[in-house]
């Protein structure tokens, strides 16, 4: 390929940088899930270790990796979200023609990840798992009489 060929849709290296593209999109929403499923198991098991123990103020520890996983979630979300950006940004230019070669050397997020972070806090795949997971811990420790050793 020469600087002055047009790059097109049938282009292996179009198809490869999608491909890569996609790749990286799948893995961000893998790790997501991934996110979700460690949280659910580390605060099910520090839970069954305070039932255990009878000691509720130790159900607040399980906020901690709650809170922990809620951020790393949130910051895939927020580099899916980036990547799927720049998935759309180069599938666009392919399309209008204005595809340079330079556009298939970059694999970079595009947009600003702090403020992509925080519009993924407000996101449906955060709000109804992490609160609620949350508000479950409190009850917990509500439950056991926690409220009543402070």
């Amino acid at each position: 390929m020469t600087a002055n060929q047009p790059l097109d849709l049938e282009s292996s290296a179009v198809q490869h940088h999608l491909t890569l593209l996609q790749g990286i999109i799948q893995r961000m929403a893998e790790n997501s899930r991934s996110c979700k499923l460690w949280c659910i198991t580390i605060v099910a098991a520090v839970l069954v270790l305070v039932a255990r123990t009878e000691q509720p103020n130790y159900a607040l520890i399980a906020l901690l990796p709650a809170i922990l996983f809620l951020i790393l979630d949130t910051y895939y979300l927020a580099l899916e979200r980036a990547f799927r950006k720049s998935y759309n940004d180069f599938v666009r230019k392919l399309h209008s023609g204005e595809l340079q070669p330079a556009d298939l050397y970059r694999l970079a997020p595009t947009g600003s990840i702090y403020r992509l972070f925080l519009a993924c806090l407000k996101s449906f795949s955060i709000w109804p798992f992490y609160p609620p997971l949350g508000i479950m811990v409190a009850v917990v420790w509500w439950a056991m009489g926690g409220a009543g050793q402070c």
